[in-house]
């Protein structure tokens, strides 16, 4: 899954791809690159970052959802906490409602979700972006998202989404220490045994930095970026979600090459 933010703040690529040519160019070179899919942003959900207005986000993501739309049939995600957004991005041509707040950031989520008949991935989330890094706890960090993302499940589906439309993504970063994210990312095949695909985005995340304190730039983190997908990948989880589409596939295919040649 290929990342393309259409916002003027993102953590990494903040403003690079806000005009709807550059944005579409960057999609082009994505797919390109290898990429099977596309989650388009319009809201900045990097730590500290605050609300945007619906009709701000629409405009954002609705006109390069249409472009890609004009020259492409790859599967998109949208990623918005807003039904709205969800509503009008699947009436363009997304395929999937990629929700950091599992569906609970407002009352006409469940329903929406349960409407569109979408795919939709559900995220952990531990608070809201602008204040989630503030002190997280957990008592055990990978039981308590475990059991969290069965809840959302179990809700999603008792307001009728189809159980085979929803995804987990245990949110490395969000709301979550060092410890916690190593914890979730060691234990991938617990979150895999709940019987969902799973998603999993670390693609330069701070937990990189935190591990080699050189790497301030979210651009400087790739090699740690890798580390991860290729721990998510033995892990089994279904899809990345990467900024560095080519060099995660060609890490992938290596990957892969090895694990065939030990007859894995």
């Amino acid at each position: 899954m290929g990342v393309l933010n259409v916002t003027p703040d993102s953590f990494s690529d903040g403003g690079r791809f806000g005009e709807v040519e550059a944005a579409v160019a960057h999609a082009k070179a994505l797919i390109a690159a290898g990429a099977d899919m596309l989650d388009i942003g319009g809201e900045s959900t990097r730590p500290g970052a605050q609300p945007v207005a619906l009709e701000v986000e629409l405009a954002r993501v609705l006109p390069v959802i249409a472009a890609i739309r004009g020259f492409s049939a790859i599967p998109i995600s949208i990623d918005t906490m807003k039904a709205e957004v969800a509503r009008q991005s699947v009436a363009a041509g997304a395929f999937m409602w990629n929700d950091i707040t599992a569906l609970q950031s407002g009352p006409e989520s469940l329903e929406t979700a349960a409407e569109l008949g979408c795919d939709v991935v559900l995220m952990h989330m531990k608070g809201q972006p602008a204040t989630m890094q503030q002190d997280p706890r957990y008592g055990h960090a990978v039981s308590e998202v475990l059991d969290h993302l069965q809840a959302r499940a179990d809700a999603a589906m008792a307001a009728g989404v189809a159980r085979a439309r929803i995804w987990l993504d245990p949110g490395i970063g969000f709301g979550k220490r060092l410890e916690h994210n190593l914890s979730l990312l060691a234990h991938l095949d617990q979150l895999k045994a709940l019987g969902f695909p799973v998603l999993l985005g670390v693609s330069r995340k701070r937990t990189v930095g935190y591990i080699d304190p050189t790497a301030t730039d979210p651009n400087d983190r790739l090699g740690g970026s890798l580390a991860m997908a290729l721990q998510g990948a033995a892990m089994g989880v279904d899809c990345l979600r990467v900024h560095d589409v080519r060099e995660t596939v060609q890490a992938l295919k290596v990957w892969a090459a090895i694990k065939a040649a030990s007859g894995g």
